[in-house]
């Protein structure tokens, strides 16, 4: 004998199958916004925040901010293998999108003064990802961070 509550999900799915979908349905949720700075205006080489902390199935928009006169780099590998990237937006200094990347990403590269958006879902999870601006001799003054996935 079937119970109850199954019998009224089964009878909710006939007639409201979308029900059923829109947990999952990724285009539905809104992003969670998270900004790191590469550098700052004085030029220190670090990160702020330097970790950074996501969990699987949300949607995050990381905003990748460059106040520092020089180019740095967001470079993570095992976090960039971690997650789905749905696109990355160029921003332009009124905060106007001026291009759009779509598909796997490996770093990201900021000008100074730039900002790039990183729209994307953890879709594993990682105990903890080296974080490191690649550009020679910035790692080594201390530009690097964490992130990991739970």
């Amino acid at each position: 004998m079937t119970s109850t509550p199954i019998r009224a999900l089964a009878l909710l799915s006939l007639l409201f199958p979308s029900l059923l979908y829109a947990a999952g349905d990724m285009t539905a949720q809104s992003p969670v916004t998270m900004t790191i700075q590469l550098g700052s205006k004085d030029n220190q080489l670090k990160f702020y925040p330097s970790v950074l902390r996501f969990e699987t199935g949300k949607l995050y928009k990381l905003v990748i901010k460059n106040p520092s006169q020089q180019k740095h780099y967001f470079t993570a590998e095992a976090f960039s293998r971690s997650v789905f990237t749905r696109k990355v937006q160029i921003m332009s200094k009124a905060n106007k999108t001026i291009a759009e990347v779509k598909g796997h990403i490996h770093e990201i590269e900021v000008y100074p003064g730039g900002t790039a958006q990183w729209w994307f879902v953890p879709i594993k999870t990682l105990q903890s990802s080296r974080l490191h601006c690649s550009i020679k001799g910035h790692t080594e003054a201390g530009m690097t961070g964490r992130i990991s996935i739970k």
